[in-house]
């Protein structure tokens, strides 16, 4: 225990007696993983709150057949993207949320009604997916240029310990190493601050896609679907459908598919 505690002691000491310069690397480095390590636990519990609140939502999504009823549940689920998703769909099919009934809706009217859902869907997507990388950015910042600006201290070490030896006149390990030492610790910060930070942003950069991949799934099923209710709803209405077996089969058909 001693040892241990001399050790403490003389690396808290070794920073302390460093150079302005480097004292002010170290801090830097500091603020940076300290900045890092904030996002990585944000973004740990953001997105372990997603997956779980997309997991409820789209069990709900093949259960309830009706879209006005999964509206309401996934007004409950603001951390899920694909419930947004759904969610901003279901605003363009239904302005204010003010339908009961999926043949009341007013929202798509043809093909080109169909194409502007597709454009809302794709940039509520987008929206998401951009939601989920804020702050990412940071942490490869933090990965690129920690080690740099450790080099820079570890350079500023170096000097250090040739001063000394210019000083005393040889070139003992008293002489070079408190320079050296001094290098060593702002090349360790360097690593500390940037392995993290790169770790956390490769793994969070590969959870984005498999998100991204969910809400393009989705949303691609969804305008089907919604293609589909709203086909069949308008013939309904309009008597298009032949009468007898044949209009029969047609709307079997129909809601068949859009379970």
């Amino acid at each position: 225990m001693p040892l241990l505690d001399t050790t403490d002691t003389s690396v808290i000491d070794l920073i302390l007696s460093a150079s302005i310069i480097t004292q002010a690397v170290l801090i830097v480095l500091l603020i940076f993983s300290l900045v890092s390590w904030a996002i990585i636990f944000q973004k740990f519990f953001l997105f372990r709150k997603a997956v779980a609140e997309d997991n409820r939502f789209l069990s709900l999504y093949w259960k309830v057949e009706n879209l006005i009823e999964l509206r309401k549940a996934a007004a409950r689920l603001p951390r899920s993207p694909v419930a947004r998703i759904f969610l901003a769909g279901m605003e363009r099919l239904d302005p204010g949320f003010a339908l009961k009934s999926e043949e009341d809706f007013q929202g798509v009217e043809g093909a080109a009604g169909l194409k502007i859902l597709e454009r809302t869907l794709k940039r509520t997507v987008d929206e998401q997916i951009g939601g989920l990388e804020a702050y990412l950015s940071f942490l490869a910042t933090t990965g690129n240029v920690s080690p740099f600006i450790g080099l820079f201290g570890t350079v500023l070490g170096i000097i250090s310990a040739f001063q000394g030896i210019s000083r005393q006149g040889t070139a003992s390990i008293t002489a070079v190493a408190p320079g050296v030492s001094e290098a060593l610790v702002a090349t360790a910060a360097g690593l500390l601050a940037a392995i993290p930070a790169v770790v956390a942003y490769n793994y969070y950069v590969s959870r984005i896609r498999v998100m991204a991949s969910t809400m393009e799934t989705f949303s691609t099923e969804f305008l089907s679907l919604v293609e589909e209710r709203v086909t069949t709803s308008k013939s309904r209405r309009k008597g298009d459908l032949p009468s007898g077996p044949a209009g029969a089969a047609r709307i079997g058909a129909a809601e068949v598919g859009s379970k």
